[in-house]
């Protein structure tokens, strides 16, 4: 499954915030929101703009603002260079957990 359109972040206002699943949303987690992706699941976001990507988990559900595929934590957001804008182009496609790794800042991550 592959899917390109618009990426956002979730603001501060939402910490702590329950999510869909039950959880409560730690913006220093690398997860998202997805209107219809299992809860649970594994996607890669990609920038692209600059090709970084990141490894995130569907804990929420969401975006609810037109044309937006997914709602970011801010750890996803800004391990993709996003926090410095209101939304970015990205390419998502769901992996499984296996397929993910970490880099030196211990940003789970995969090789573009």
């Amino acid at each position: 499954m592959l899917q390109s359109g618009e990426a956002s972040w979730y603001s501060v206002t939402f910490q702590g915030h329950l999510t869909a699943n039950g959880e409560r949303y730690d913006g220093v987690t690398l997860t998202a929101a997805h209107r219809t992706l299992p809860l649970g699941s594994y996607v890669r976001v990609r920038s692209l703009a600059t090709g970084k990507s990141v490894v995130v988990r569907i804990n929420d559900r969401g975006p609810y603002i037109k044309g937006r595929i997914i709602d970011l934590s801010y750890a996803a957001a800004k391990a993709l260079g996003l926090p410095d804008a209101r939304s970015m182009r990205v390419q998502i496609e769901r992996v499984e957990k296996t397929q993910t790794g970490s880099d030196e800042s211990g940003t789970l991550t995969t090789e573009p």
